[in-house]
């Protein structure tokens, strides 16, 4: 290099034109040197060094250039999530939109309204999500960070994040080294959106269902304690239907008084024609006791009347007479099982309304091209680096080349070239100081070890 440079140091020098004069041809003065056109013939002269640098720079830049990992990218598109206008406000700022201009998009940021597309992307650049996708993916391992701070830093610089502001397409590209891994968490980032989305939901509805939930396992307990009362009561008390029982009743001690009634008119037809010791007597008066008897027994006139509390009433079915006591508390307990399973009823159907309307508020993440194992990779332009490294060596060479000759060509008491050769001298002497000190080091530290041994 040092040759080519010294080969071309002498100035060039251009001939003069030659002109017909007196005495033959004559030499006209010199034409004035124009310095872009030196500078030009200079970097002809030296085009064997400019080829070895372009030649070495082309090696290096195409080492470098397969030396850098390869880089894919995997993208994922999703749709823009449904907009419900479900106030005046809102169809303002959405009116406003439909002009096309950004006019709507102002108005919506004056109102306070942001798009869901740009909460969808504040969601997953949070930390929720990253944190998600660093623990499924072990990505601190991967990037070889210690700490859950530098690897959310490091997902965040291979992750991009974009929104189309007319069409509202969501764009997630994820970069990895290994095309697998990319698509997987471009994936996962999908996946981390839905979840997280539906679980911190705070729409109305779901607030709605919520409390209707609440309120229905409230209900479904008292439900449950007011049956289960009810059922045992009834069966204590062997009350199945008060109002049906009391009109049965009823009707079979009136059919009983009738066959008293007619039993006692053929007692006294047969006390006028027969003796009292007579056998049809005395069985048409068993008949009208027996009669009496269960009339009394199915009216309750026989009972102690300590025994009126049905509870502690020793037959099978109540009386007539302890029905309406019966019925009060039977009334009691069959309407407050009633209106719990009425309310039961009720809200079990508004909260399958309420589901449905929170199925219908939360923004659902539509996938529009799902992530796929990228096949090319994405970076780096091997040839773009290589074509650029020997184009610089290339330029970095004729600069060289140039900056030597104006060194050379420029008088040693200009001021700047003096300067700049007591720097360099400067800077060669603290080296060479330093290069002696440290041999100097380096030959006590070799007696020492020398005298120990």
């Amino acid at each position: 290099m040092k040759n080519s440079a010294q080969t071309v140091a002498a100035p060039i020098e251009i001939p003069g034109e030659l002109e017909p004069g007196k005495n033959g041809f004559e030499v006209r003065e010199k034409v004035p040197k124009d310095e872009v056109i030196e500078r030009l013939w200079l970097l002809w002269e030296s085009r064997r060094f400019l080829v070895k640098a372009t030649f070495w720079g082309l090696v290096i830049s195409s080492v470098i250039a397969f030396l850098i990992p390869k880089s894919y990218d995997s993208t994922a598109r999703l749709m823009p999530p449904d907009a419900q206008s479900t106030s005046s406000m809102e169809m303002m700022a959405a009116l406003a939109g439909s002009s096309g201009s950004s006019l709507g998009a102002l108005a919506g940021d004056l109102l306070g309204m942001k798009s869901s597309g740009a909460l969808f992307i504040e969601i997953l650049s949070g930390r929720t999500v990253q944190d998600g996708i660093i623990s499924r993916f072990d990505l601190r391992k991967i990037y070889h960070r210690r700490y859950w701070a530098d690897a959310r830093n490091d997902l965040a610089k291979h992750t991009r994040l974009s929104e189309d502001r007319k069409s509202g397409v969501i764009t997630i590209v994820v970069t990895d080294h290994d095309p697998n891994r990319a698509a997987a968490i471009a994936q996962a980032y999908v996946e981390e959106l839905d979840h997280l989305v539906a679980q911190v939901s705070t729409s109305s509805a779901r607030r709605e269902r919520v409390f209707i939930e609440q309120r229905l396992q409230s209900v479904k307990h008292d439900l449950d304690a007011a049956s289960q009362q009810f059922s045992e009561y009834a069966s204590k008390n062997t009350a199945i239907d008060i109002t049906e029982q009391g009109k049965a009743m009823v009707e079979a001690a009136a059919k009983l008084e009738g066959e008293l009634i007619a039993a006692q008119s053929e007692l006294e037809g047969l006390e006028q024609i027969y003796t009292q010791e007579n056998v049809r007597v005395r069985s048409a008066r068993a008949r009208v006791d027996e009669l009496r008897q269960q009339l009394d027994k199915f009216s309750g006139l026989d009972s102690d009347p300590k025994m009126s509390d049905p509870s502690n009433s020793p037959a099978q079915f109540p009386t007539i007479r302890q029905l309406p006591l019966l019925g009060v508390r039977w009334a009691d307990l069959y309407r407050q099982t009633k209106i719990q399973e009425k309310v039961y009823e009720l809200l079990t159907q508004q909260y399958e309304l309420a589901k449905i309307q929170e199925a219908k508020e939360i923004p659902v993440v539509k996938i529009l091209d799902a992530p796929i194992v990228p096949e090319k990779k994405s970076f780096p332009p091997r040839l773009l680096i290589i074509v650029m490294g020997a184009m610089a060596t290339l330029v970095a060479a004729g600069f060289y080349t140039i900056g030597n000759q104006v060194w050379r060509e420029t008088d040693s008491q200009v001021a700047w070239k003096v300067f700049a050769t007591t720097v360099m001298s400067d800077m060669k002497s603290s080296s060479l100081s330093v290069r002696s000190r440290m041999n100097g080091l380096l030959r006590r530290a070799g007696q020492e070890v020398s005298r120990n041994e």
